[in-house]
């Protein structure tokens, strides 16, 4: 028996407990309990209990509204929007403390009118104030469809988040590759954060400002990004990539087992005091591989070029930006969008992010990170009129956790560690030889590393 199968086999004689997020009901911060005993039957979830209804704080996410922000106001508007999302975080804590919607909401709204005031405003002083902005301000109580059940300490997901991998069909289907496609591949070997680079940062989303994720990320790559990290910085950073020349930085929220156990974050932000609790889990193996376009040539990506895949508020949002999927070895064929996969002994849980593979040929970021660059068409492989194809990153990271729903992602707190919250980003810092190598690889069909 090799150590992965006693590993599982010690884990196996004991119950896995995986308690769920502090969800909103009717008494109060109420948790939720999932049970996962290994030997019998990791897949059946809890009985259900009679209770209210989960809530989460739902308000509109203003960088996906707004339009193109002048570049003379971005860091302003950054650090504005890095403020509504502490607002939420606190509004949803005050809620979970008072169960009082009237006194959480009406300041929420009132705080958020402010601060979307002074996005107006320092658009308005670089030459475009957008219309709509006061409509934005009001937040509502959302109803989950779950039902609360016995509460036990902890923090994340419902049982009705996991499914069993074997009861999916296949659904993992691939454009058709034609005459002159980029067939090649680039792989860079930059580790599985076994050294444990973490924090809550965001310097995509909210460059400057601590704590701008509100949940922990692991990083691989770029050993000198946080929240203050300049292309300088970056440019002259350590990497964790066994080709020096790929400095970029590779980051997504951490997993982790939902087992009542703390982990050194348990009081610190985007750790305990976010509401995401349990032990962090470095992942088995993590494959960053650069792949071509099914109906032609790439063009190499510009330095310092920014992608997120994937809505860190998806729950609340809704799915339209949610792109992560899940599955288990053996079973990738099968891959699951708003569901955590309970995979069979002997499998290991799979995350896997496609990142958008078009680019517009011009900017490495926009105001709201994402339509600088496009998804190419699922059925065709085109990219949209006037997007230029790009060497397309596919992140897959595996993890050896114990059979059963006794795991979660980290989210911000009222995104509930929902699955579909799933997300990476990307910061391109590779020489740029190594770059016109990736794509002359990526072109020219060849396996290269």
């Amino acid at each position: 028996m090799g150590r992965t199968s006693r590993k599982r086999s010690r884990l196996a004689r004991r119950m896995v407990a995986a308690s769920a997020a502090l969800l909103l009901g009717g008494g109060g911060l109420i948790a939720v309990n999932v049970y996962a005993n290994a030997e019998e039957g990791a897949d059946q979830p809890p009985p259900q209990s009679a209770g209210q209804q989960v809530s989460t704080i739902s308000c509109p996410d203003v960088a996906n509204q707004l339009p193109d922000v002048p570049d003379a106001a971005r860091g302003e508007v950054d650090r504005r929007l890095a403020d509504l999302d502490t607002q939420i975080t606190q509004a949803y804590d005050a809620f979970g403390r008072t169960q009082d919607k009237e006194s959480v909401l009406p300041p929420l709204e009132e705080q958020r009118r402010g601060t979307l005031g002074e996005i107006g405003r320092s658009m308005e002083q670089a030459g475009a104030r957008p219309d709509g902005l006061d409509g934005m301000a009001p937040c509502t109580l959302r109803a989950a469809d779950q039902e609360q059940r016995p509460p036990q300490k902890g923090n994340g997901p419902e049982a009705a988040d996991f499914v069993d991998i074997t009861s999916i069909r296949p659904n993992a289907e691939r454009p058709r590759e034609r005459r002159g496609a980029s067939r090649g591949t680039f792989t860079t070997q930059c580790g599985r954060n076994a050294n444990g680079k973490f924090n809550p940062d965001n310097v995509i989303v909210a460059p400057g400002v601590s704590n701008g994720a509100h949940h922990m990320h692991d990083y691989v790559g770029n050993q000198a990004t946080d929240a203050f990290s300049s292309d300088q910085d970056l440019a002259n950073g350590r990497t964790s990539c066994r080709n020096q020349a790929d400095k970029s930085t590779y980051y997504w929220p951490v997993l982790r087992l939902r087992n009542g156990k703390d982990e050194n974050d348990a009081g610190a932000d985007g750790g305990g005091k976010d509401q995401n609790v349990g032990e962090i889990q470095t992942p088995a193996s993590v494959t960053l591989k650069f792949t071509g376009n099914p109906t032609g040539k790439v063009v190499a990506m510009p330095r310092f070029l920014r992608i997120i895949t994937g809505d860190a508020k998806a729950f609340t949002n809704g799915d339209a930006n949610a792109n992560a999927s899940w599955s288990c070895t053996g079973f990738e064929n099968r891959q699951l969008k708003d569901k955590y996969p309970i995979c069979p002994r002997g499998s290991d849980v799979v995350r896997t992010f496609r990142f958008q593979s078009c680019w517009d040929g011009r900017n490495t970021d926009s105001a709201n990170h994402r339509t600088h660059v496009a998804f190419a068409d699922p059925r065709t492989g085109a990219c949209p009129q006037g997007f230029r194809a790009i060497p397309q990153l596919v992140q897959r990271i595996v993890y050896d956790v114990p059979p059963g729903p006794g795991f979660a992602v980290d989210s911000f707190p009222e995104q509930l560690h929902k699955p579909v919250t799933d997300h990476g980003d990307f910061i391109n810092v590779f020489d740029q030889k190594l770059m016109r190598r990736v794509a002359s690889c990526v072109n020219s069909g060849q396996r290269c590393a």
